[in-house]
């Protein structure tokens, strides 16, 4: 199915994330400002999840907030100080307080959602005003307590298959070496959790996207 919501995945994985959607919101800022530099003009907020540098690019920000002095950025209490370190003005940080609040931009509404991490996270639901509506999602262990029924569009991490990493790690324990594996079961979505958030929460007009996808399995997909 079609997707009726523009978007573009400028980057997503362990080397950056960062996704424009409908040519006004970027989700995530952990790239280089060239990788966004065609987007830059057009954009009305960014909306920014955890500290990770793969999320959140200082000299990006830094440059962002110097070439759009009015652009508003949106993140949790816990990214204020970085953001303002980075030369942004707390005039335009939109400090996203509860997952029960709402927070209204010009043709769209954003509400923030807990998410579990290793430090302090967030994904989104951007509610259009015309009625569509998707759900972003990124470095978690789950998505549990969440809803999102009938969303248009659901972005969500799919970092790893459970058989998969499970059999990585038994390799590399027969081999004696350390298995990062383990962080990752601890603080990323299995394809599997992903799946089964998705078919609990899809209607009929939905479609998704994984993101976060182990880098080779991405590329497999997007050949």
């Amino acid at each position: 199915m079609t997707c009726n919501i523009n978007y573009d995945i400028v980057a997503t994985g362990s080397k950056g994330n960062a996704v424009v959607v409908e040519k006004r919101i970027l989700i995530d800022c952990g790239v280089p400002y060239k990788w966004l530099a065609h987007h830059v003009k057009g954009l009305q907020v960014v909306l920014l999840t955890h500290i990770h540098s793969d999320h959140f690019h200082r000299i990006t920000i830094h440059r962002l907030a110097k070439e759009r002095p009015t652009l508003r950025f949106a993140c949790g209490e816990w990214l204020v100080k970085d953001l303002v370190d980075c030369g942004v003005a707390m005039k335009n940080i939109d400090v996203m307080a509860s997952a029960a609040n709402h927070y209204l931009y010009h043709g769209f509404t954003v509400s923030p959602v807990p998410l579990s991490h290793n430090v302090p996270n967030c994904g989104y639901k951007i509610l259009f005003h015309d009625g569509r509506k998707m759900f972003y999602a990124t470095d978690t262990n789950n998505l549990n307590g969440i809803t999102a029924k009938d969303f248009n569009l659901y972005m969500v991490e799919a970092n790893y298959g459970t058989e998969e990493i499970q059999e990585r790690i038994a390799q590399k324990k027969e081999n004696g070496e350390y298995a990062y594996e383990h962080q990752v079961l601890k603080n990323h979505l299995s394809k599997e959790k992903c799946d089964d958030f998705i078919y609990s929460n899809i209607g009929s007009r939905g479609t998704y996207v994984y993101l976060h996808v182990h880098e080779d399995k991405w590329k497999e997909n997007h050949q």
